[in-house]
């Protein structure tokens, strides 16, 4: 036989051998791992976990994916471990390769909260190379709160190929939460984890340094008492800068309600318990509009608040200077008479609106541009909120210009500051009177647009903010916008932080004992105004 014959034989052998015997080897350590999750043992599935995520295979992630969610099924009879997936579909775990179904004994591979916490990080080491980079921040995030030992490596890899600043900070706090809680890492590594976790300076940060153990190095826990102290002084100020913002929240929604009856009982001397109700309209407005939206022009439903808001201030002003016209004219200089005229009024309206949508709440969504927040330091702020400020900031500036620069807002100005005498400069008061309170009704109206966003559309939205409403005008001077704007945000704030320590009733009650003693002070409120009620 010749010499080249027999090597190409021998050869030929060699890769038989190999295929026959070696390669089954090489597997075998995975599928055995995977057969571990079939014998329903805590410690049999944490060693199977440990060895699936970092086998390399590419089932390692769809394995530990349906662990973590809960679709890993394990039949315990023929110890077979099987993936389904969300359409249906599902695979043997070991091999990859599809089955027609799973069979009826198999159930969900049992998890302990020990499990899931390695489940999370394996997940998280597994997803920490994604070409995602919101699924790799995702991934040293979970590692970060799970810190486990196993998952080093594959941090220390990811850090030193990422570029995303963001991520790249992330996956050094997971690493320094696997070092600090690693039994044979250094004393000058746990100290350096120590620095790298304060200078996070979260709530995570603060429960990872307070679950370290005493059996740590006396420097590394006097480290961690200090950096523990500082995270909590820093919380509490960040706590105080987040019941701010709440406060400059609430004060928008308060002044965006107010502003129009600021403007109706400050030219009219007109206490117009209906008020609330024009917010409730413009609201249902706004919901009329994403209906006919979402059934004809669905591509326009980021557009609809912006179409909603010049058609809720028309219906609602229009409105509003029907009940002028009808009732309210009527009844000037009897108060009593108009406060129970307008709080029948809103009773009727309310009823209507039952009648024409029905009692329960309507649905009305958030366009993409006002969906979601953002982190600001240790904050949260979400968009629509963010958006109701600018957008009740502006509504204000554009009042303000309204009132000093055009004919209206001169003669609203005139009327408020001595009617008889712009009566007889020829100012028509009682056109004044009507577009005045169709003014007020507007803006109650695109109030209600953006309250939509926020809180239920109902027939009772309006209910909600009347009181509130009238406290915010009576508080900050009766008529006069800016204190309106003042007295909204400060009440806003106010509320804010009293609730935490009292709750939300008793520090609503707390509220308007203040503003009753305040008004014993000063009658007129903060900024006073001389106007119709006041020459009354």
């Amino acid at each position: 036989m010749p010499a080249n014959l027999s090597a190409r034989l021998c050869s030929f052998a060699l890769s038989l051998f190999l295929i026959a015997f070696a390669l089954p080897a090489f597997a075998g350590p995975f599928e055995d791992a995977v057969a571990k999750f079939a014998n329903d043992d805590y410690s049999d599935t944490e060693e199977a976990i440990g060895v699936v995520a970092s086998s390399g295979n590419t089932l390692a992630f769809p394995i530990i994916s349906a662990l973590q969610d809960g679709r890993l099924m394990a039949d315990l009879d023929s110890k077979k471990v099987y993936v389904t997936g969300a359409d249906g579909k599902s695979i043997d775990a070991a091999t990859g390769q599809p089955v027609a179904r799973v069979p009826d004994s198999a159930s969900a591979v049992r998890l302990n909260n020990r499990l899931r916490r390695s489940v999370d990080a394996a997940v998280g080491s597994l997803t920490l190379m994604s070409p995602d980079l919101g699924m790799r921040l995702q991934a040293a995030q979970s590692v970060f709160k799970s810190h486990e030992e196993a998952a080093l490596e594959a941090v220390e890899g990811a850090l030193a190929k990422e570029t995303n600043r963001a991520v790249k900070a992330t996956l050094g706090d997971a690493r320094a939460a696997i070092l600090l809680y690693k039994s044979d890492a250094t004393e000058v590594q746990k100290l350096e984890a120590v620095a790298t976790i304060k200078a996070r300076g979260d709530q995570e940060a603060l429960a990872l340094l307070t679950g370290i153990g005493s059996d740590q190095p006396a420097s590394v826990t006097k480290a961690a008492a200090s950096a523990i102290g500082s995270i909590q002084s820093s919380l509490a100020v960040w706590s105080m800068v987040q019941n701010a913002w709440y406060g400059l929240s609430l004060g928008s929604v308060l002044l965006l309600a107010a502003i129009g009856l600021a403007i109706t009982f400050g030219v009219m001397g007109v206490i117009n318990m209906a008020h609330g109700e024009m917010v409730m309209i413009g609201a249902y407005t706004t919901f009329v509009v994403q209906e006919v939206i979402r059934t004809r022009y669905p591509v326009l439903f980021d557009y609809s608040l912006l179409i909603a808001v010049p058609l809720a201030f028309l219906v609602a002003g229009a409105l509003g200077v029907v009940i002028e016209r009808s009732i309210i004219r009527f009844l000037y200089g009897r108060p009593l008479e108009t406060l129970l005229a307008t709080w029948g009024l809103s009773l009727v309206l309310q009823q209507a609106v039952r009648t024409m949508f029905g009692p329960t709440n309507r649905e009305v969504g958030n366009p993409s541009w006002m969906s979601g927040a953002f982190e600001l330091g240790q904050i949260t702020i979400t968009y629509n909120r963010l958006w109701i400020l600018c957008f009740t900031l502006a509504v204000f500036a554009i009042l303000l210009a309204m009132l000093r620069y055009t004919a209206l807002g001169l003669e609203m100005r005139a009327v408020t500051q001595n009617r008889r005498m712009a009566a007889s400069m020829g100012i028509a008061t009682s056109r004044v009177d009507a577009l005045t309170f169709g003014l007020g009704s507007g803006i109650a109206g695109i109030a209600g647009v953006a309250l939509s966003q926020i809180d239920n559309v109902s027939p009772n939205l309006g209910q909600s903010y009347i009181i509130d409403s009238f406290m915010v005008v009576v508080f900050g001077g009766v008529g006069n916008l800016w204190g309106t704007l003042v007295g909204a945000f400060t009440l806003g704030i106010a509320n804010k932080f009293l609730e935490p320590v009292a709750g939300a009733v008793l520090g609503k009650i707390a509220i308007l004992v203040l503003i009753i003693l305040f008004i014993q002070k000063r009658p007129r409120g903060l900024f006073a105004l001389k106007g119709r009620a006041v020459e009354a």
